[in-house]
């Protein structure tokens, strides 16, 4: 393990002035352990969820071996399970150091890809290309489920309030899916906004739609990574509504040419989500 295995988010390259490497360097990776963040929210030993952090990236390039530039849109796949999460300012930086750098093939960037990536992030990081003959096959689309945002509600907390979650524990066992397109947080480091849509799908009693929204907007003013705050979405909602079961699933807008889309379930027979990109994104 190198030096940077128990860094901080404040030693990374976030909120600093950086000079764009355009050549490979797969130093300038950050990872960062999720394991505090984790004990904050009172996940400790076995993980209560799996899932991914599903990652896009619309700004790769590379040279091939004539010199000739190429480009493609990445999609990363990182285990809700590493030990590490990538701080994503310094992920753009290593995607820009390939802009000058030459690989033989399309299947020896992946591998290049997949193998800095794992051992930044721990475990096994899958990594696939769209190419641009294949971009006319790519869609969008939105989360399904009824939109929260249609609720007309008083709002007057920017910080999240787990005891605004309610859930009619008196009623049958329902199966909903419910969305909101009203979720912000800020970055954890320099408090740039994050903006994101988020999808709760669940079984159990009843949660009072209203108190949900309520929640979810109390992330407007909350510096955590993409990553963090749906963790703490789904723990909060285990916590307080008591579900049997429960995904939550955020897609982020872009910075730097990446877009991060947690998802986190316990849902066994559970699948990975679409990764459409939405309207926003």
């Amino acid at each position: 393990m190198s030096d940077k295995t128990f860094a901080t988010p404040e030693q990374s390259a976030l909120g600093k002035a950086t000079t764009y490497e355009s050549e490979y360097n797969p130093a300038l990776l950050f990872p960062i352990p999720r394991l505090a963040k984790r004990e904050e929210i009172g996940v400790t030993g076995n993980l209560p969820f799996f899932g991914m952090d599903i990652w896009n990236g619309y700004e790769l390039s590379w040279l091939n071996q004539r010199g000739k530039p190429q480009v493609a849109i990445a999609r990363f796949l990182i285990p809700a399970d590493s030990p590490f999460l990538i701080e994503s300012k310094s992920f753009k930086l290593y995607l820009n150091s390939f802009n000058q750098t030459r690989v033989a093939s399309t299947e020896d960037l992946v591998q290049m890809l997949q193998k800095d990536l794992s051992a930044a992030a721990g475990a096994s990081v899958q990594v696939s290309l769209t190419l641009p003959e294949q971009f006319s096959e790519l869609q969008f689309g939105e989360l399904p489920g009824m939109l929260l945002d249609r609720l007309d509600i008083d709002v007057d907390q920017y910080e999240p309030v787990p005891s605004l979650l309610t859930a009619n524990f008196d009623d049958a066992i329902v199966e909903e899916r419910l969305v909101s397109h009203l979720l912000k947080s800020n970055c954890l480091v320099t408090g740039q906004p994050d903006w994101g849509s988020v999808q709760i799908h669940y079984v159990g009693p009843q949660i009072d739609q209203e108190n949900l929204l309520r929640y979810l907007i109390g992330f407007r003013n909350h510096n955590e990574f993409h990553e963090q705050c749906v963790e703490r979405i789904f723990m909060d909602v285990m916590r307080q509504c008591k579900p049997q079961k429960l995904s939550v699933y955020a897609r982020y807008t872009r910075r730097g040419g990446l877009d991060i889309n947690p998802w986190r379930t316990n849902f066994s027979t559970a699948q990975m989500p679409s990764n459409a990109r939405h309207a926003r994104q």
